[in-house]
């Protein structure tokens, strides 16, 4: 029976002996952790100046395709392609011997017509003497008299003929129908064309020259303000294709009479001056609108900002160096800035560098710049390496 108690005596020893030799290091006490690194901006007023932008395609203010009125073949073309015609200025001719030939003798019908008319009026004056004396019949002088009125119809009818045919002459000659530049001819000499069929030539103008752009149905109060101001300023602006501005400034020339019930857009036609002819018809392009919310704004840095459920934030460092997450109503971009409508006021110090790590009340420390706060040990860190 002893050796029984001793055997359960011996693990209650041991432990006894284990909590007394444990019993005099206590875990070391934990303080505070350091404050967490990160960069600031001071949120300032500073100009905003930043546009709408719409695709734009240049279109000229007038335009016409060029198309024969009669058939033929080309005998002559009397311009340098890609240059400016006048209004009035020969452009093309097309053979025009056969609507010659019919000319001419629509001119000599006119004229047997007239000598028939002649002989007509002769018989009637004679008979109407003869009939005054009673020396003729008086149905000799009615025939006389309606062959007089027959006479007077045909020339009539050869006269409308010539006009006819003068103007199947006059078509086969083809003048500029305005003052525009005129593009690369369609047909060459010798080619055979036909009325209302074949594309000769199209002629725009070019200075001034109109750019169309479509903009919502809620933007329309905003552009008839606009086209009522009589200024020319860079409210409007063109981008190249290739990305640079247009030297030029344009204004609105035309709004549409009505929304498209399809897109819900309206056309809105700027003229911009062209003296260079640098804008050629079909070019594509933005047309940049000055936005009304231009002008001196509290900006910050764009990467100072957090999103959380479509809603956006910013950490402000305040007293004691602690931080408050504040939501903010923001604007648009301005390169690496942002508008901030509300949330926040001018002076505040938003952190900018070291966001992932702060939580609501935070101590912060401020420090240079991204690379200190990157170098920066965190709070679980710091605690490495204590003694348990």
């Amino acid at each position: 029976m002893n050796r029984s108690l001793t055997t359960l005596s011996t693990p209650v020893v041991l432990l006894v002996l284990l909590t007394a030799c444990g019993g005099n290091n206590k875990p070391a006490q934990q303080g505070p952790p350091p404050p967490t690194a990160v960069a600031v901006a001071v949120a300032n007023e500073g100009t905003a100046v930043y546009y709408d932008e719409y695709p734009a395609t240049v279109t000229p203010l007038n335009q016409v395709e060029i198309y024969p009125q009669i058939a033929g073949y080309i005998t002559g073309i009397f311009f340098t392609e890609g240059q400016v015609v006048a209004r009035g200025q020969k452009l093309y001719e097309i053979d025009k011997q056969q609507y010659q030939a019919s000319y001419d003798e629509a001119v000599a019908n006119v004229n047997v017509a007239l000598a028939n008319l002649n002989r007509a009026q002769k018989d009637a004056d004679r008979y109407e003497t003869l009939a005054k004396q009673d020396a003729i019949a008086r149905q000799v002088v009615d025939n006389a008299e309606a062959a007089l009125e027959s006479a007077k119809m045909q020339v009539a009818a050869a006269r409308a003929n010539v006009a006819r045919v003068s103007t199947n002459v006059n078509y086969s000659t083809i003048k500029a129908p305005l003052t525009g530049t005129i593009g690369i001819s369609q047909v060459k000499l010798g080619a055979a064309v036909s009325p209302g069929q074949t594309l000769l030539n199209t002629i725009s103008s070019e200075d001034p020259i109109a750019v169309d752009i479509s903009v919502d149905e809620t933007d329309i109060a905003r552009f008839v303000r606009l086209q009522n101001r009589k200024t020319t300023d860079s409210t409007f602006v063109f981008v190249l294709p290739d990305g640079s501005p247009y030297k030029a400034s344009g204004k609105i020339g035309i709004i549409d009479r009505a929304v498209d019930p399809q897109t819900g857009t309206l056309k809105v036609r700027l003229f911009f001056a062209n003296k260079q002819k640098l804008l050629k018809s079909g070019m594509n392009g933005n047309v940049r609108v000055l936005n009304s919310e231009s002008g001196q704004r509290l900006l910050i840095p764009y990467k100072a900002v957090t999103e959380q459920m479509s809603e956006y934030f910013v950490y402000v460092v305040g007293d004691s160096s602690k931080v408050s997450q504040r939501k903010v109503s923001l604007g648009s971009r301005i390169g690496p800035n942002i508008i901030v409508k509300e949330g926040i006021r001018e002076g505040d110090k938003i952190v900018t560098e070291g966001i992932q790590k702060l939580r609501e009340g935070a101590v912060v420390k401020v420090v240079g710049d991204s690379a200190a706060v990157a170098q920066a040990p965190t709070a679980a860190q710091s605690t490495t390496g204590q003694t348990r």
